[in-house]
């Protein structure tokens, strides 16, 4: 063979080898990765099988967040004044919904809201996973936004305050924000209490988002606690109705009532006018929102003259048989003069409350000085806080001057150049009504009697009360004698303060008392701002609210009448004199 054919074959070898080796390396390498995507099979179905399992999860198991269930405000028997409701909310997940999806023309519809505002809000939040849509609906408007089948379009259960006894309790119980948390009244002064813990659990979702199946629980709720008030949901009605109707009848500015337990210091009614319903705040007025018997502070007036009175019989220079002479029925301070509606001359310590006589109280003013005055006023808890942990609680003025004027002692026997607000009154009658005792004032239920400290003694309150009794019964509060019990109490009429001083033409219209005089259960203080029809008097405004209130709650209180038929009508077709 010619050394050329033997380079031919040669080459021809080569050639071949080459090829065989090309597809057995091809072959070789095709049967090492099926090799190892077997292996890899085995390993996660049968030697490693959560791998699959914990990227199946993550893919459909998800962390829900469990809301937990604000506490149930309650009035003293446990009928609600707030409770709260599951509901549903409606939210988008943008990243999912298309703007352009047809459906979603229905979906604002049903939701009530702007279609092509609603399309740009997913264009703009495309990249995000959350977005409210509609917060809090009626489960039923929720299973109707679900039928549509819209991709990226989920509801959560959440909860809704509701309150009962709408604008009738309002002042007190106060309302939340949408998420739950406290803004006035109650509802803020207690929020950590009502307020529950947020639970955490582990769900399993379909690929619409929807719970499956609940896996495991992370965290339980923890519910918020329920709170038991001192209020008396049966007098709250009555008062409100009571108020609501003596400030439309007069056109009055606004009004304020509170209702005390005379044994235990608990609020038993307290209302305000204007009102606000807090389960529809649409037309929802801020000027409204304050609850007055708290937050408002005025001059008492003639209903600090019993306290004066009773800080002349305890020093001992005065007993119920001490005269005064008021004539000539007016005292002059420099340019300042106080007069009495007439020159009643001579007159004795209960003539003196049963006419409202500022001569009369001013000269006891002056002879017992005006320290001794205000400390009494300060022992029966004016010029201090009430304790009672409402927010927005103003304190009042109870002046304290180095060297007290004449004119000062005298104005401060009366109920001028001091304010107070309406429970801060009312917790001085207390004192008065129930033996000398001050007790904590309370707005929470109080299943045990709390402990009081008495600051006037058994006897100077008992001189009171029937001095009070008098002024009801022949005096200036006549027309706040409640029905078939015997009340006793003190009419005040005091000049509203303005912009540039005191205002002849507008004035307070108010009336503190208790009932049944012998032995009190209730202390009521009423309290009119502005009556505009002509009368303006306490004993003419204030009092016969008095006199409905206290009727109608003695009875509701099974308080055995005291007066007789005839005895009762008597009573009640007597007029009041002005005070």
């Amino acid at each position: 063979m010619s050394d050329q054919g033997k380079k031919t074959t040669w080459g021809q070898r080569l050639a071949s080898g080459l090829a065989a080796w090309r597809f057995g390396s091809v072959v070789g390498v095709f049967l090492l990765v099926v090799g190892v995507l077997g292996w890899r099979l085995v390993d996660l179905h049968v030697v490693d099988n959560d791998f699959l399992r914990k990227q199946g999860d993550v893919r459909t198991i998800r962390v829900e967040s469990i809301d937990a269930h604000r506490g149930v405000v309650t009035d003293r028997y446990d009928e609600p004044l707030a409770v709260s409701t599951p509901v549903q909310t409606i939210w988008a997940n943008p990243s999912e919904a298309a703007p352009s999806e047809a459906r979603l023309t229905n979906l604002a519809r049903l939701l009530d809201i702007n279609e092509a505002s609603l399309r740009q809000r997913l264009k703009e939040y495309s990249g995000r996973e959350f977005m409210y849509l509609r917060r809090k609906i009626q489960p039923d408007l929720a299973r109707k936004v679900l039928d549509l089948e819209i991709d990226g379009i989920y509801t959560r259960q959440e909860y809704r305050r509701y309150y009962p006894a709408g604008e009738v309790t309002a002042h007190v119980v106060g309302f939340t924000d949408i998420d739950e948390r406290g803004q006035e009244g109650i509802e803020l002064a207690y929020n950590q209490w009502l307020s529950g813990e947020t639970g955490r659990k582990r769900v399993l979702k379909d690929n619409r988002g929807r719970i499956i199946k609940d896996l495991t629980l992370i965290r339980d709720a923890s519910p918020g606690q329920n709170l038991a008030l001192s209020i008396d949901l049966r007098l709250q009605y009555l008062a409100y109705r009571e108020l609501k109707a003596v400030v439309a009848a007069h056109n009055a500015r606004g009004g304020t009532l509170v209702m005390l337990d005379v044994d235990t210091g608990e609020v038993l009614a307290m209302v305000n006018q204007g009102s606000y319903n807090p389960n529809d705040r649409s037309q929802l007025a801020a000027e409204n929102l304050r609850n007055k018997a708290i937050t408002d502070l005025f001059e008492p007036g003639s209903t600090m003259k019993p306290i004066t009175m009773a800080a002349a019989l305890e020093s001992g220079s005065y007993s119920v048989n001490s005269t005064i002479d008021t004539n000539p029925g007016f005292r002059r301070f420099g340019r300042f003069t106080i007069r009495d509606h007439r020159n009643y001359g001579v007159m004795d310590m209960a003539e003196i409350i049963v006419k409202s006589s500022n001569v009369g109280i001013s000269r006891i003013a002056t002879d017992l000085g005006g320290d001794v005055i205000r400390d009494l006023y300060a022992r029966l808890g004016l010029g201090q806080p009430t304790g009672i942990g409402f927010p927005g609680e103003a304190v009042g003025v109870l002046p304290s001057p180095p060297k007290w004027r004449p004119v000062e002692e005298a104005t401060l026997s009366y109920g001028y150049g001091m304010s107070v607000n309406a429970l801060q009154l009312a917790q001085a009658y207390m004192v008065i009504a129930n033996g000398g005792v001050r007790y904590p004032l309370s707005l929470v239920r109080q299943d045990e009697k709390p402990e009081g400290q008495r600051v006037l003694s058994e006897q100077v309150t008992h001189q009171v009360r029937n001095m009070l009794r008098e002024a009801v019964s022949r005096g200036t509060g006549k027309r706040a004698q409640p029905g078939f019990y015997s009340a006793g109490g003190k009419t005040g009429t005091v000049h509203l303060v303005g912009a540039q001083g005191y205002e002849d033409s507008q004035y307070k219209a108010i009336f503190a008392g208790m009932a049944p005089i012998d032995n009190p259960r209730l202390v009521t203080v009423v309290a009119v701002d502005a009556p505009q029809s002509g009368e303006y008097y306490g004993g003419e405004v204030a009092a016969p609210v008095f006199s409905r209130v206290m009727s109608d709650a003695l009875r509701l209180l099974n308080v055995k009448p005291e007066l007789e038929v005839g005895e009762a009508e008597m009573a009640s077709s007597a007029s009041g004199e002005r005070g």
